[in-house]
């Protein structure tokens, strides 16, 4: 496999120019201010993404472009330098999608890597490095997988993102709060804010677009996009703070226009596949399923009114997370599996977690404990696959969990293990690193490790083993921190729980 370094990708961007007939790009008038992606991989193609915009804070949100259709050309190779050219095309980047491009790839081979660009208005993009995934029966074909979550752009700078490009996985996971909606000084770091974002808090189509752009101008973030295909899903911050399904957190006009105005922003920025859900499988071979989840769409409102507290009423039966369709679509998944291992991606705390040492128990309300009878669903299912791991961001801190068929009772069978990734920026620096016993850890004996630096966390499938690595940063309100494994655990076929190494 060839090694791309940001070198590589640098000269890769201005091989061949010639060959492509552009100017360099790197001048006034450059429509590819907010760099490339790919993602959703298959056997045989990946989603090329990239939108023009050559001023990307207008306040229309449209990036400065004129309205009218821009024809963009793209090619594809299986070399750094372009000299061997397996697809190239053109398509149409529209204003109505904010001139936004999703080429869907179909004909490429599996397991193999590949190299992309793109061509509009006389200037060249960056080169983009993106995979396909082994052939649909493969076991035997490893996979680095990172993923990440909860990058607030006032919080800090994205070193997180370089560090994680640095470590070239083969794919990236994204679990959430990829943007924040508020405007400045609304969302405060204990450390205090390094950053200000542009305009109001989002509400409208132009503020989202908006706020996608400037977060997509960061060097960081684009490094991490153009190092490996991303799978993304939405939480909260995409769109408001603790929505659930068709309500906002606080009461506020024409919520359901909100949201789908953040919907379709969403869409515009993200190398996702045109399709009518967020919620979608992809597969490595027969090494791993991906069970990619949306815990916001269609879940019942927040228990007693949200927050941390205690509230019988996260017990009733009827309060679901996934809904109807997207649980039977889940739970056909699992009976359907011959994956090595059944990886949920998802966005919200999935272990219950006791945040109060004592006999009062409280619990968040946001996350699956305020949905308690839908996760005993969701760990049922669980026994219908070999390895079952759960993914999850959110919480703002590095976290290993146990899955327990009774969470009360530390006897009872692991069924399954979770990995909680720490946030890219949000809280800011964190916290030096605490005991691993403090009270309200042995209050909840399933939990094996928490960490309070920022980072995200790389992940190793093998046939026999998954190997985590939580990789922290010393500090995220100055740029260029290093990166270090705060500690790693490993997970054996067949042997659900976590092992320290």
């Amino acid at each position: 496999m060839s090694t791309l370094t940001r070198r590589t990708l640098l000269l890769a961007g201005v091989a061949g120019v010639t060959a492509f007939s552009v100017a360099a790009s790197a001048r006034p008038g450059d429509p590819f201010t907010l760099g490339v992606a790919s993602g959703d991989p298959a056997p045989d193609g990946v989603v090329l993404w990239t939108r023009l915009a050559v001023e990307p804070l207008a306040e229309d949100g449209l990036g400065g472009m004129p309205a009218r259709p821009i024809e963009v050309d793209w090619q594809v190779a299986d070399d750094e330098r372009f000299t061997r050219i397996v697809q190239r095309g053109s398509t149409t980047a529209r204003p109505e999608e904010a001139h936004s491009v999703h080429v869907e790839l179909v004909g490429l081979e599996p397991g193999r890597e590949y190299f992309y660009r793109f061509r509009a208005l006389s200037h060249l993009s960056r080169t983009g490095r993106t995979r396909t995934t082994p052939p649909p029966g493969s076991l035997q074909v490893p996979l680095t997988m990172a993923f990440a979550s909860c990058a607030q752009y006032e919080h800090g700078y994205f070193t997180a993102y370089r560090r994680l490009a640095e470590d070239e996985p083969d794919l990236v996971l994204h679990l959430g709060d990829y943007t924040y909606e508020y405007e400045s000084g609304i969302h405060v770091a204990p450390s205090g804010n390094v950053r200000q974002v542009e305009g109001p808090t989002t509400v409208t189509l132009a503020g989202y677009r908006r706020r996608q752009a400037q977060y997509k101008t960061d060097p960081d973030l684009q490094e991490a996009h153009a190092v490996a295909p991303w799978a993304v899903i939405w939480d909260d911050h995409e769109i408001d703070n603790n929505w659930a399904g068709l309500l906002p957190d606080k009461p506020q006009p024409n919520f359901p226009a909100r949201r789908a105005a953040a919907i379709q922003a969403y869409y515009e920025n993200m190398p996702l596949r045109r399709s009518s859900r967020l919620y979608r499988r992809i597969g490595w071979g027969a090494l791993a399923t991906f069970h990619m989840l949306d815990t916001r769409q269609y879940r019942t409102d927040q228990a007693c009114g949200d927050g941390l507290q205690l509230c019988p009423e996260r017990l009733e039966p009827e309060r679901t997370m996934l809904g109807a369709a997207q649980e039977e679509w889940l739970f056909n998944g699992f009976r359907g599996s011959r994956a090595r291992w059944d990886v949920l991606g998802q966005q919200v705390f999935f272990s219950q977690y006791d945040y109060i040492p004592g006999e009062v128990d409280k619990f968040l309300l946001d996350a699956w404990d305020g949905y308690a009878a839908d996760r005993d669903r969701v760990v049922a299912g669980l026994a219908d696959v070999r390895n079952p791991v759960v993914l999850t961001g959110d919480v703002h801190a590095a976290w290993g969990a146990e899955v327990k068929q009774r969470w009360d009772d530390p006897s009872s069978k692991t069924l399954a293990t979770e990995l909680v990734t720490t946030s890219i920026t949000a809280g800011g620096d964190g916290s030096e690193e605490y005991d691993e016993t403090p009270l309200w850890l042995r209050e909840n004996p399933h939990v094996k490790y928490f960490n309070n630096r920022r980072g995200y966390t790389l992940t190793r499938f093998t046939p026999d083993e998954l190997r985590t690595d939580f990789r922290g940063l010393d500090y995220v309100t100055r740029p260029g921190s290093p990166v270090h494994t705060k500690a790693s655990f490993a997970v054996e076929d067949r042997v659900p729980g976590l092992h320290r190494l």
